[in-house]
């Protein structure tokens, strides 16, 4: 089945969209008059991130796709345990720019973790390293991106944390979470020649890195 872009528009226009697409966003929630309206569209815009790393994974087995599945529902699981408990990352409650929730948590955070651990997997799996070092690399790599998300999510309305800002703990349970999901994916020997994946991540990286320090 073929699914548009791919196929239908070259590569390099798909990659000239995405770099367009996120210098858009971070203009967008650079300038004050607009950002009220960009943090409604954030759903759209994980959504549209989402949807070309998966359109763009280049071979999908029955193990892969139950890979994605179990990461999907797992990480949602994992918030709203976190978010009614406080007892995985702290205490913290979401806003609204994630869009739908439920149990008090966003349908795509999920889908969000399946991002950031793909993508991370993907890169990371191509470096000419040790396959263990690869393996403790990859939710390092996740790990530094929440670094820098953390220090914009309230300011984008993602979440707030009850005491201004996340505790080490937050930090600790990040980095397990992203393993379990890497070996997950290795375990299932998921492909990683994703010709997107790194754009799509470097994209997301950069772009809350902009907003910590001119927000």
């Amino acid at each position: 089945m073929k699914l548009y872009p791919k196929n239908s528009v070259a590569l390099a226009d798909v990659k000239r969209f995405v770099a367009i697409f996120y210098i858009v966003g971070t203009l967008g929630f650079l300038i004050s008059t607009t950002r009220s309206l960009f943090v409604l569209i954030t759903p759209i815009a994980l959504l549209v991130g989402s949807y070309l790393l998966l359109l763009y994974h280049p071979h999908y087995t029955s193990k892969t796709i139950l890979s994605f599945i179990i990461i999907a529902l797992l990480g949602f699981f994992v918030e709203v345990l976190g978010v009614k408990t406080g007892l995985v990352f702290g205490n913290y409650a979401y806003g609204r720019a994630l869009g739908l929730k439920l149990l008090d948590t966003p349908l795509l955070i999920g889908l969000n973790w399946l991002f950031l651990s793909y993508s991370c997997y993907s890169i990371v799996w191509k470096l000419k390293i040790n396959g263990w070092i690869r393996l403790f690399t990859a939710p390092l790599l996740m790990l530094t991106y929440d670094i820098f998300l953390e220090q914009v999510a309230p300011k984008t309305e993602m979440w707030y944390w009850e005491n201004a800002s996340p505790s080490i703990r937050n930090y600790v349970a990040w980095y397990i979470v992203g393993f379990v999901f890497t070996a997950l994916l290795l375990v299932c020997k998921v492909d990683t020649g994703n010709k997107l994946a790194k754009l799509l991540f470097f994209s997301q990286l950069l772009f809350f890195a902009i907003l910590t320090f001119f927000i």
